[in-house]
């Protein structure tokens, strides 16, 4: 949600704040009501699970009806707020409902377009913030934004993998994958991000220097990402984020830099 706003340096405006607040507020919504319809069409399954069967669905804290009819409202609530913001950003979260929707229902079941849909999802998110405020997003915005999220669903999916491998509970769609594909794809992701996000830190119009000197913490997280993730990590990027010191710091080093490259002589 903030990358276009920071990427084009106008987050510090009032009205620009005000909009990607309730773009993100939204967003929130809608990916809230998708979770949960995912915790209730997944709560048999999740009884089973070590760690999932404390959802409040699955552990009967929340009646199934009461979780869906939550889901509705915020539904709901979250296209009508993204289109008071702007009608464009309505058609974004009405997509982005659509697609999340989908994937609970029956893209989840589809080998790579079960990835693909929830990199959509990313995607869909930081499109909000652009759209919000009437940003242009270049095409390199969207092509790093995309492969960043399709290499970390892929992580994920490795992750899943390796943990649940030869297991009965291992779901089906995971059972199609294999380990020498999602390597390729995660290389193919980062590959085609780190090229991307190169090609456009060289064709910035003004102060190149700190977008070059971002690369390097950028590449460098790809890889220590990888390394992890390798070593039997990725399940939750989130949390391995937040756990790894290394990544944290490369996360910080590569935001310095790149918010050097939009604020400084201005």
């Amino acid at each position: 949600m903030l990358a276009a706003p920071c990427a084009a340096g106008v987050i510090g405006r009032p009205l620009v704040a005000a909009q990607v607040a309730g773009a993100f507020v939204a967003m929130c919504l809608l990916s809230s009501a998708t979770y949960l319809l995912n915790d209730v069409r997944d709560r048999e399954e999740d009884r089973q699970h070590p760690d999932k069967r404390t959802r409040p669905v699955a552990a009967g804290e929340l009646p199934s009806r009461t979780a869906l009819g939550a889901a509705v409202l915020m539904a709901l609530l979250g296209v009508a707020l993204a289109s008071v913001i702007d009608p464009k950003v309505g058609v974004v979260g009405c997509a982005y409902l659509a697609l999340t929707v989908s994937y609970s229902l029956w893209l989840r079941r589809v080998v790579v377009v079960d990835m693909l849909a929830i990199a959509a999802g990313f995607v869909l998110r930081a499109l909000a913030g652009g759209v919000a405020t009437d940003i242009y997003l270049s095409h390199w915005f969207v092509i790093v934004t995309g492969c960043c999220a399709i290499y970390l669903v892929a992580a994920k999916r490795y992750a899943e993998l390796r943990e649940h491998a030869g297991m009965v509970s291992m779901r089906t769609t995971l059972r199609r994958y294999s380990s020498r594909s999602l390597q390729l794809t995660l290389a193919c992701g980062a590959s085609i991000a780190g090229v991307a996000y190169i090609s456009w830190a060289f064709t910035r119009p003004e102060h190149v220097a700190w977008y070059a000197l971002s690369i390097a913490p950028f590449v460098l997280w790809l890889g220590r990402y990888a390394a992890l993730v390798q070593a039997g990590a990725g399940q939750a990027p989130e949390e391995l984020v937040l756990r790894d010191r290394t990544l944290l710091v490369l996360s910080v080093a590569w935001t310095l830099l790149f918010l050097g490259g939009v604020y400084v002589g201005r």
